[in-house]
C-alpha cells in the first residue's frame, strides 16, 4: 500500500522558465538513466524478494523515494515550460527545423501533455522496462543498483552544468545527494553480506572442473596490443579467494569452425544454400512440424 502527500519530497523552484532545459530533464525521468528506471527496478526487486525482510524493506522504501523523485522532476518539467512564450510555442509548430531537434520546445510537451511532463526521455521516446533489472538474486541486484545509481549521479551532474537556474541547480543538488546515499546504501548490504559479496551470483553454482581453467583467465583479445601481467586483473589471487588471474595472450579460439546445415526449401535461403528437399535436415522437419500447428491438416 502507498500513501501520497501533497507536499513534494524536496521544493521545486523554477527562476528561469527554459522550455530546452524541460526538454532536458525528461532523460532523469524516463531515460535508462533515470527515475522511472530505477524506482521499477527497485520496485520489483522487492516484491520479488524472498530472503530477510529488512532487505525487501529496504528496497521498497528506496523506491518509494524514486516515485517521489519522479514527481519532483515532473513538476520541475511542468515548471519550466510555464515560462514557455507563446512565439515558442508558435515557433515550434511552423518550422520543421526547430521541432526537429533541441533547439525549442520538445513537440510533445506541447502536444500531447499540454505543458506536462511525459513519461519518455529527452528525445521523446517512451520509458522503457527493457532497461530495469530485477533478477531475483541478491548480490546481482545490489550490484545492478550500484551502477544504476552511478550512472544517473552522472547524468545529474550533466544536467547541472547546462543550467544557470538557481533552483534548478538547488534541486540537482539535493538529488545528486540522494543519489550518492542510495549508491552507498546498495554498497553497505554487499559489504554487509561479508565474504558472499565476492561472490559470483548466483553464489550457489560452482564452475564446473573441467572449465576451472578458464574461470580466473583474462583473454587478450587486441591482437597488436601486450596487456600488463601484473594488473590486479591479471594477477594474484581472485576476489573470491577460490582462483588466481592470470592473463592469457592472444585469446585462445577454444571451438571449431562453425559447419551449418543446408536449409529446407521452404526456408527459401538461395539455391546454394538449400538442401534437395531438406534431405537430412533435422530443421526441415521443425519447420514443417510449425507449418502442421499453425495451419492444421496442411
Amino acid at each position: 500500500m502507498f500513501f501520497h502527500h501533497r507536499d513534494l519530497a524536496y521544493t521545486v523552484r523554477v527562476d528561469k522558465p527554459n522550455p530546452v532545459f524541460a526538454r532536458m530533464l525528461q532523460q532523469a525521468i524516463g531515460g535508462p538513466e533515470g527515475e522511472l528506471r530505477v524506482m521499477t527496478q527497485y520496485l520489483f526487486q522487492g516484491f520479488g524478494h524472498r530472503g530477510e525482510k529488512r532487505y525487501r524493506d529496504m528496497l521498497l522504501s528506496t523506491a518509494t523515494e524514486e516515485i517521489g523523485h519522479v514527481e519532483v522532476l515532473a513538476t520541475a518539467v511542468a515548471m519550466n515550460l510555464e515560462g514557455s512564450k507563446s512565439e515558442q510555442v508558435d515557433e515550434v509548430v511552423t518550422n520543421p527545423a526547430v521541432a526537429a531537434r533541441m533547439g525549442a520546445l520538445e513537440p510533445r510537451h506541447y502536444l500531447s501533455a499540454g505543458l506536462a511532463a511525459m513519461p519518455s526521455d529527452a528525445n521523446g521516446v517512451p520509458f522503457n522496462a527493457n532497461c530495469v533489472d530485477a533478477g531475483g538474486n541478491l548480490i546481482a541486484n545490489m550490484r545492478a543498483n550500484v551502477a544504476a545509481e552511478a550512472i544517473g549521479r552522472t547524468l545529474a551532474t550533466r544536467l547541472l552544468e547546462l543550467t544557470d537556474d538557481p533552483g534548478m541547480k538547488d534541486m540537482l543538488n539535493f538529488l545528486i545527494a540522494r543519489d550518492t546515499m542510495h549508491q552507498q546504501q546498495w554498497l553497505a548490504v554487499l559489504e554487509e553480506l561479508g565474504p558472499e559479496q565476492a561472490t559470483n551470483a548466483p553464489g550457489d553454482y560452482e564452475n564446473a572442473a573441467e572449465q576451472q581453467q578458464h574461470a580466473y583467465a583474462f583473454f587478450n583479445h587486441l591482437m597488436d596490443t601486450s596487456l600488463p601481467m601484473d594488473a590486479r586483473w591479471t594477477s594474484g589471487p581472485s576476489l573470491d579467494g577460490k582462483g588466481t588471474f592470470h592473463l592469457v595472450e592472444p585469446a585462445p579460439a577454444l571451438g571449431q569452425e562453425a559447419e551449418l546445415q543446408k536449409a529446407p526449401p521452404e526456408v527459401h535461403a538461395g539455391a546454394e544454400a538449400t538442401a534437395p528437399d531438406g534431405v537430412g535436415t533435422a530443421f526441415g522437419r521443425f519447420t514443417r512440424g510449425v507449418v502442421d500447428k499453425v495451419t492444421p491438416g496442411s
